[in-house]
Parts: C-alpha cells; sequence; structure tokens
C-alpha cells in the first residue's frame, strides 16, 4: 500500500468527491469528470470503467447518479489500491468497486455481456509514436502498452450487454481509429462531442457514446467549449465540473 505521505489530496465536483493520488507523476484532471458527466446511467445500472485509475471517473458517477453500481478495471497494483481507498474515503465502497487486472486476461469476476455501459479513458499516445515518460504512472496512463485501442474497444464489446452503450474520451486527431475500431467491434449509432479549448479553436479531445449492435447514423453535436477569452472555465462548463450538470449530447 502506498503511503499516506506519498499520496497528494484533491477534490474534484466542488469537493463532493475527495482523491488521493500520487505526490509525483500522473494526476487525473478533467477529462475523467467529463466521462462521468457524459455517462447517461441510471440507478440500478452497472457501469464498467476501464482502466479506473484511482478512481476518478467511477466515483464522478457514483456521486452523479445515486443507485448506479460502478466496478472499476486497473491493471497497476498501486493504482487499484488508491482506487479502492477513495471509494471508502467518499463513503462509495458500496457502490464503487475496484479490481485489478488486465484488460487482455480480465479476472474472473467480470462476466461477458453484463454491463448496461462501459466507459473508458484510455491511454492517447500510440505506443511506439511517443516518448514513454520516465516515471511509470505517466507511461502507463498517456502511453499505449500491449493492449492497443482496438484492444479496448473490443474488450468493452464484450463486457456490454446488447444495446449497451459504450463512453469514451479521446483525443480528436484519432477519430479515424476509433471509428475503425467501433466498426470492427460492430459498436454503431455513434455520438461525437467535440471539446473545444476555446471558442474558435480546433478540438483537441472528444467524448463519444456508442451502442453495442447499433445502426443509426453517427452524429456530431455543437461541443462544449471548455473556456471563455481569460482563460477561465465557461458557464456550461463550470456547471458540469462544479455543480454536477450532465453533459446531454
Amino acid at each position: 500500500m502506498t503511503a499516506e505521505s506519498d499520496a497528494a489530496f484533491d477534490t474534484l465536483l466542488d469537493g463532493r468527491v475527495r482523491l488521493h493520488q500520487p505526490q509525483a507523476g500522473y494526476r487525473a484532471a478533467i477529462d475523467p469528470v467529463l466521462l462521468a458527466a457524459f455517462t447517461a446511467a441510471g440507478a440500478g445500472e452497472r457501469v464498467l470503467d476501464v482502466g479506473t485509475g484511482t478512481g476518478a471517473a467511477a466515483l464522478c458517477l457514483a456521486a452523479r447518479v445515486p443507485g448506479v453500481v460502478v466496478v472499476g478495471l486497473e491493471k497497476r497494483a498501486d493504482a487499484a489500491d488508491f482506487a479502492r481507498r477513495n471509494a471508502a474515503l467518499n463513503g462509495l465502497d458500496g457502490r464503487v468497486g475496484v479490481l485489478e487486472g488486465d484488460l487482455l486476461a480480465p479476472p474472473p469476476e467480470l462476466v461477458p455481456g453484463t454491463f448496461d455501459r462501459v466507459m473508458m479513458n484510455p491511454p492517447y499516445l500510440r505506443a511506439g509514436a511517443a516518448s514513454v515518460p520516465p516515471d511509470p504512472w505517466k507511461a502507463a496512463a498517456n502511453v499505449e502498452g500491449e493492449a492497443g485501442l482496438a484492444d479496448w474497444v473490443r474488450f468493452a464489446a464484450a463486457m456490454l450487454k446488447p444495446r449497451g452503450t459504450l463512453t469514451m474520451v479521446h483525443r480528436a486527431d484519432r477519430v479515424d481509429e476509433i471509428l475503425a475500431a467501433l466498426h470492427g467491434a460492430r459498436i454503431g449509432s455513434l455520438t461525437l462531442v467535440p471539446l473545444w479549448p476555446k471558442a474558435g479553436e480546433e478540438a483537441r479531445r472528444i467524448l463519444l457514446a456508442a451502442q453495442k449492435g447499433g445502426r443509426s447514423p453517427a452524429r456530431f453535436t455543437a461541443g462544449l467549449v471548455l473556456h471563455g477569452p481569460d482563460g477561465a472555465y465557461g458557464a456550461q462548463a463550470q456547471r458540469i465540473l462544479r455543480d454536477m450538470e450532465p453533459l446531454i449530447a
């Protein structure tokens, strides 16, 4: 177990979620908060958070949606330990569980076809196409390992119930790969939400939702502008990041 002296204390959703994270190395930012806001789960649904890390997205979703049950899957033992302790810290360990395991060889507790929703924030950079950070936390969070983007999507498809929904946050410049992976896994009815850093700037991140077995045409929404001209979060972004407003596609 990581010592408390090695952990930093952060808060999300205006203090509604408290999070211990590594003092040095990778720390969750706004992407998992936006992912949770975009995952339209309901009470009684089971949601799988793939690559849960320290549990940021899982805990934000559980805080937003009373009655939802979230299972986090995390490959790194130290990150999984953080996530379990964070669930207890927030009084959510009854609804947020964490399994240690690899999506390429998932633990037997994960039964295919049993989740209403899968959400994930995969590493943004391709293996071999970027310098691997020396910090192992950052390396695992930012650069793909043995599992590539298509592996993540295939795993999500396997875990979802028929007509279940996948939500993901990723880099906008990898949309072509994402579309190919979704097509290969027979996940369709795609909705894309560009995340604009400021009005008039190109999107660097996207949120997407897609349905297992879905066949409706893909659509783009107007997206979300994160920052105003002064660099502060815009009004809609503040309502999502601080006031727990859902991000509706």
